[in-house]
This record gives C-alpha cells, sequence and structure tokens, in this order.
C-alpha cells in the first residue's frame, strides 16, 4: 500500500529555518521600532498640563504604550504635546521648539484652549486661535480638560500613523503651516 501525498505550499521553504525565527521586512522593523519608543518633549502650557502629568504617573502609565520618556531638550523628543493655552507671546517659542524636533516629528494639540482658543478666543486678544496655526498638528485631542485616557488615545493615534509609514513612498508630507495676515505680522515681530 503506497503512502498518501500531502498537497500544499511548496516545500521548498521547508527545514530551511530553525524554530523561533520571524520573518519581516526592514519598513515593518522600523515602524515598530518607532512605534515602540515615542519620546514626548515636557512641554505643558496651562491646566492641560496636569492631566499630561496624570497620563504619565503610575495610575495610566503613558510608558506601556512606549511614550513614557519625556524628554527636556526638544533636540531628543519626536513627539510635542502642546497641553494649553497658547498666548501670541508664546507661540513664536512654540515654533522654535518645533524646528528643533529632529524628524520625522509629530504634535498632538490637547484641551480646548489649543485646539481652537477655548473660553478666551472670543474676548481675549492674547489667545492663538489653535495651535494649528503655529505648528501643523498631527493629532487633536478635545476637552477641557482631557482626560488621560483621551491622551492615551491621542498616542495610539500617532502609533498609528508611524505604523503606515512607508519607505518607498518617502516621508509623510506636512501640509505648510496656514497664517493669517495678522498673526504673521505678530510672529514675525517676536522672532529674535
Amino acid at each position: 500500500m503506497s503512502t498518501p501525498t500531502l498537497v500544499g505550499p511548496p516545500t521548498w521553504i521547508d527545514g530551511r529555518f530553525e524554530e523561533n525565527v520571524i520573518l519581516t521586512t526592514l519598513e515593518q522593523a522600523m515602524n515598530w521600532a518607532r512605534e515602540c519608543s515615542i519620546w514626548p518633549m515636557t512641554f505643558g502650557l496651562a491646566c492641560c498640563a496636569i492631566e499630561m502629568m496624570a497620563t504619565g504617573a503610575s495610575r495610566y502609565d503613558i510608558d506601556r504604550f512606549g511614550a513614557g520618556a519625556f524628554r527636556a531638550s526638544p533636540r531628543q523628543a519626536d513627539l510635542m504635546i502642546v497641553a494649553g493655552t497658547v498666548t501670541y507671546k508664546m507661540a513664536s517659542r512654540v515654533r522654535r521648539l518645533y524646528e528643533q524636533m529632529p524628524d520625522p516629528k509629530y504634535v498632538i494639540a490637547m484641551g480646548a484652549c489649543t485646539v481652537g482658543g477655548g473660553p478666551y478666543f472670543k474676548y481675549g486678544y492674547h489667545v492663538v486661535k489653535g495651535v494649528d496655526l503655529v505648528v501643523p498638528v498631527d493629532v487633536y485631542v478635545p476637552g477641557c480638560p482631557p482626560r488621560p485616557e483621551a491622551l492615551l488615545e491621542g498616542v495610539m493615534r500617532i502609533q498609528d500613523k508611524l505604523k503606515a509609514h512607508r519607505i518607498a513612498r518617502g516621508a509623510e508630507e506636512k501640509l505648510p503651516v496656514p497664517h493669517h495676515s495678522g498673526f504673521a505680522r505678530v510672529l514675525k515681530s517676536l522672532e529674535v
């Protein structure tokens, strides 16, 4: 009696690799490494910074997402979490810090004041009507102030962007920062 012949995938790969070997592409390995080692910049402007600090504390533990190494220098960070009210006086400094960050860099706008000026935008002449007028924003986290879970969701959205990065197509293009004439004039007068 003859033994039955198994029909299936090609057998040229059988026996060529030891056990516990993972096959992947260089692109996927690099994206995984970037995704699991996000270094946010320590940058809190107002009350949303308290929620950002709570996210880094032991109860919410942002470190389990690989984003717990808050850096004090923009040259070591690849994620800027703008947490709080951005005033015109602070806008040029936010822009300068963003420009000092190495590429690829990402920005999370955290809180109602950062996203659109908050309760101050109607009567306050000193508040920027959204940080997207100063730096390009990748993820918006709404709320006043947003809970730590919302910031963790924002970090996961940044990780999704990192996971989808393609080497063959090149780096993702960032849109130019829109400036309305009054704000551009104020920024130009503040430049050193």
